[in-house]
């Protein structure tokens, strides 16, 4: 039976989580990501440079003079859920957070020194409280992960880029480092969405909101498992070129696509991992010191290979085909690429071909769910 996805009201009161560390909500592909981000040619170069030049100052007073600061006295009701989502995740100060003009839903948290938290008007106008409690958490999250640095600077260099664009070689380099800060910016966006859902502990109201983002204000004509039936169907629709074409779609996004940001925050939801969190065991901040950056490294390599072993898409399944050591590579990635090729009859079967001459439908334990690869 499907919950009412209408249904705004928790059941039941929100827990604190006190000293809770990052490390509990990041998705390990955000990790990951990040690790190749610094070790990227040139990045360590480039954002200390940044460090120094980027005008943050001129950021702030930007927002305070052309945007609403959310208070006691404007926007009361967002600073008492911004107030009460650093009470939950226990981040010791509460960043400034502003409403900005802008009928497009959005939401992001920059800043260098100090995290800065901006709501545009077409995201405060189609969101109910609840929805609304979950973005706040998200963007409370970005702030404890220290996300908002690389924001920042990923808006720096986009621009950048365009200025630069006429520069011979100048704005590949600069390209290769975008690139590569959106790749990690999208994985950063599925940890601030578990985060999220910490704060506002109703995973019902999340799932309204990510909707509300794909689809407007129109709930009643939308339902929550036809939405995330849609994010395995994108998953395992096609063939290798439909692969390619997912991948050139993704990269010049800052977000993953809602679908997938949907499925991969239920199936986190579902997970022993938050169970732990909700009964209180978590990892502290005052043990990130101890932190192996090895064993963090580790993990995130296991989840890759998780998410290829159990993913539908054509082009992971030939991914775990040669981690194999599968025969008759070239025979199944023509198959695959033009989506041609027929099982092998019983009597090719009775004259000796093996069982690779036909293409594969990959592992047999191969589940639904996706590692949403390419989401915040």
């Amino acid at each position: 039976m499907t919950e009412d996805i209408n249904d705004t009201v928790p059941s039941r009161q929100r827990r604190r989580f006190p000293g809770i560390s990052s490390r509990a909500y990041e998705h390990p592909a955000d990790r990951s990501a990040l690790v190749a981000l610094r070790k990227l040619t040139g990045f360590d170069t480039v954002f200390k440079a940044l460090s120094g030049l980027l005008p943050e100052r001129s950021l702030r007073l930007l927002f305070l003079s052309d945007s609403v600061r959310v208070s006691d006295a404007q926007f009361a009701h967002l600073n008492s859920m911004l107030r009460d989502a650093c009470y939950i995740l226990d981040l010791e100060k509460v960043p400034p957070m502003y409403v900005t003009q802008n009928p497009q839903p959005n939401a992001m948290c920059i800043g260098l020194d100090e995290p800065i938290i901006v709501v545009t008007t077409g995201l405060v106008e189609l969101l109910d409280e609840e929805e609304m409690r979950a973005v706040v958490g998200h963007e409370v999250g970005h702030a404890l992960s220290g996300h908002s640095v690389y924001r920042t600077i990923l808006l720096f260099l986009t621009n950048l880029a365009l200025k630069v664009a006429w520069i011979p070689l100048g704005n590949v380099a600069i390209m290769a480092i975008v690139t590569a800060l959106r790749e990690w910016f999208r994985k950063s966006e599925l940890s601030a969405d578990r985060a999220g859902l910490l704060v506002g502990q109703d995973l019902k109201a999340s799932m309204r909101g990510l909707m509300k983002i794909a689809g407007g204000n129109h709930l009643h004509e939308m339902n929550v498992d036809a939405f995330l039936e849609q994010a395995e169907e994108y998953e395992a629709e096609g063939d290798l070129r439909d692969s390619v074409l997912k991948i050139l779609n993704v990269l010049p996004r800052t977000h993953p696509f809602t679908t997938v940001r949907a499925a991969e925050l239920k199936k986190w939801a579902e997970s022993r991992d938050y169970q732990r969190i909700m009964d209180g065991h978590y990892p502290r901040r005052d043990q990130d010191k101890d932190t192996s950056v090895t064993d963090s490294f580790r993990e995130s390599a296991a989840s890759y290979a998780d998410s290829v072993k159990s993913s539908k898409d054509p082009l992971m399944k030939l991914v775990g085909d040669i981690a194999g050591g599968t025969a008759d590579l070239g025979g199944k990635l023509r198959d695959r690429f033009t989506g041609t090729g027929t099982r092998p009859s019983s009597s090719a079967s009775d004259k000796g071909a093996g069982p690779d001459d036909g293409p594969d439908d990959g592992p047999t334990d191969a589940k639904p769910e996706q590692n949403g690869g390419g989401k915040g």
